[in-house]
């Protein structure tokens, strides 16, 4: 979701929209404005169709916007972290931690769809009682559009394919059944793959047959099949981080910077010959202070790094994330800071840093645990 930027919030939660917002509300606009309403309603003028279109456009995001505060909502009140609320290009997408029982995952999957359908109804219901109570006839039909457009989404929303909420349904039916969460993870995101597939083939189909509508749908399953195949990745990285500690993770020991030289200096003397693309600042205390990425250090002009200090250009420890060393990795993993660098992640034991965890120790981990033969294998006990 890089690309989004923050606009407010919805039920406490930050809410982000992408710049692909704005080209869905075009899109939209324009094919209700000028082919839908034209059909349903003809002899109207173009200022007509082009306000009814952009009003229909602009009731869609807020109904996706809906579908989207409900999986927040719900989670929120199980108890799972929630980061924020993107809307995007193909609807919307809620960051937030894993839920810790099949029950609460089976809601929040499933309160996003009955929102879309308790949506569509009322609109259906407000545009039949417009027109019949007024003859607000184009009103009512950007209404019933609306509706027609929520029930689509929440009935395809239910197909059980990861990462649709269908597919959360199977997963926690699945992780209920077995008590095995990373297998119902896994066969969620197959089913995903599965039906990436047939949406880019159905759509492959549709634009050899002359309606370029097939190109949305081919948009759509590249997407689940992207996504899905991410899941059902992490699913097996989920399985080799089980009972792991940071400590075991962790390297160390670690190369650390001052915070207070400036830039120049730690280029010259800490940065050329560092291992790591991130380096730990440390206070004069010795205590952790913050996190500072090379490519930060490639960005700032030669002429002005002898006036910056190493700590203005670096993330403050309060941003970074940091765990102690018998924290598991998975819980910490799961509450980590995102980052465009990936992952940092400062392990202290008290006021001491001891090491750092990066994407290459995960990878380590992950490559280990497949070399012994269990990564992705059912769990029967």
């Amino acid at each position: 979701m890089n690309g989004s930027v923050r606009i407010g919030r919805v039920l406490g939660v930050p809410l982000r929209i992408h710049w692909t917002v704005p080209l869905l509300v075009v899109l939209f606009g324009y094919s209700l404005g000028s082919q839908t309403l034209p059909v349903w309603l003809p002899d109207r003028s173009n200022a007509t169709y082009t306000v009814a279109g952009l009003v229909g456009a602009l009731l869609l995001i807020g109904s996706l916007l809906a579908h989207e505060a409900a999986h927040a909502f719900i989670a929120r009140r199980k108890d799972i972290p929630v980061q924020d609320v993107t809307l995007w290009a193909l609807g919307g997408m809620t960051q937030m931690g894993k839920p810790r029982t099949a029950g609460a995952a089976f809601l929040v999957a499933v309160g996003g769809p009955l929102t879309s359908l308790v949506v569509g109804a009322v609109a259906l219901g407000a545009g039949v009682g417009v027109n019949a109570l007024f003859g607000w006839a184009v009103p009512a039909a950007v209404l019933v559009w609306l509706a027609w457009v929520n029930f689509l989404l929440g009935v395809f929303n239910l197909l059980p394919a990861a990462p649709l909420d269908g597919g959360r349904v199977v997963q926690s039916v699945i992780w209920w059944r077995t008590g095995d969460r990373d297998r119902a993870e896994r066969a969620a995101a197959r089913s995903g793959q599965v039906l990436g597939f047939l949406l880019i083939a159905g759509g492959w189909v549709s634009v050899l047959r002359g309606a370029l509508g097939g190109l949305w749908l081919m948009i759509i399953g590249f997407f689940v099949l992207i996504v899905a195949g991410a899941e059902r990745r992490q699913a097996g990285m989920a399985s080799a981080l089980h009972g792991v500690r940071a400590a075991d993770a962790m390297s160390s020991p670690v190369e650390t910077c001052p915070d207070w030289p400036t830039v120049e200096r730690c280029v010259d003397d800490v940065a050329m010959r560092a291992r790591h693309a991130a380096l730990p600042l440390i206070d004069f205390e010795g205590r952790p202070s913050g996190l500072v990425d090379l490519s930060q250090f490639a960005r700032i002009p030669v002429t002005q790094r002898n006036e910056l200090r190493v700590r203005d250009v670096a993330t403050p420890l309060s941003q970074c994330t940091t765990c102690a060393p018998d924290d598991l990795l998975e819980d910490v993993l799961e509450k980590a800071r995102p980052s465009r660098s990936g992952i940092r992640i400062l392990v202290a034991d008290g006021r001491l840093l001891v090491g750092i965890i990066t994407a290459r120790d995960i990878a380590r981990l992950v490559q280990r645990h497949s070399l012994r033969g269990t990564n992705g294998a059912p769990n029967n006990g």
